[in-house]
């Protein structure tokens, strides 16, 4: 997906979605993680520990856990919500169709998906694929915590209002906290629409296009730096 092409779409303020959403606790690095996490010092024993994982309900009805997918020294990470029937087939996160159209908004941003990192709140497929509940959020709180700490970005983008009410704010709505620059514990934060939404909903994908043009824009600044 071009600039162009999302261009084509008509400006208009985005509107709040799904402010029903359940208010949750906002969580980042500096917040004590669960002591089981504490102790992990790597990826790839976070994921054996989450492959047998059984802290809710979701375990049981899901294929695998879909633990993350990227580089696990990402500047750049992001979060969406939950797996869907495809990322449970393949176990991996975002490789459905909202996967594959992340991976063309990153393209159009000159953004490699293999140079990102890329998980979700919860690490198990929710039945129909509905949205995570509280328990289920929390259940797998201390993971999301771990892996922040263990790949040190620099940028997290949160990917849908669940997302943005598990990190950033647990009072948000998408129209008023997205596209803004928010820093907690050292690390910055924005707030973007789902690529689920836009599938839905065209008129999101011109302010998600901004939204992630400030997002490319920053983080060309944090590898200039380096």
């Amino acid at each position: 997906m071009s600039e162009e092409q999302l261009s084509l779409f008509p400006e208009m303020k985005p509107p709040e979605l799904e402010a029903e959403l359940p208010l949750y606790r906002p969580f980042l690095p500096g917040v004590k993680p669960e002591e089981a996490y504490l102790e992990v010092k790597s990826l790839a024993a976070l994921a054996g520990i989450m492959a047998g994982c059984s802290k809710c309900g979701l375990r049981e009805g899901c294929r695998q856990v879909v633990f993350a997918d990227g580089n696990p020294q990402a500047r750049l990470m992001f979060v969406g919500e939950g797996p869907g029937q495809v990322e449970d087939e393949q176990g991996l996160p975002f490789v459905g169709r909202a996967g594959q159209l992340l991976n063309r908004i990153l393209k159009a941003a000159s953004l490699e998906r293999e140079e990102v990192y890329i998980t979700n709140v919860v690490k198990c497929r929710p039945p129909g694929n509905r949205l995570p509940n509280p328990d289920e959020v929390a259940a797998c709180r201390g993971c999301l915590e771990a892996q922040i700490r263990l790949v040190k970005p620099n940028i997290i983008v949160c990917l849908g209002l669940l997302a943005t009410r598990a990190i950033l704010d647990g009072r948000a709505t998408m129209a008023t906290i997205r596209g803004k620059w928010f820093t907690r514990q050292g690390i910055l934060l924005m707030a973007t629409y789902h690529p689920a939404a836009l599938l839905r909903r065209e008129e999101l994908k011109r302010p998600t296009w901004e939204d992630f043009k400030l997002i490319r824009d920053r983080y060309l600044e944090v590898k200039r730096g380096d």
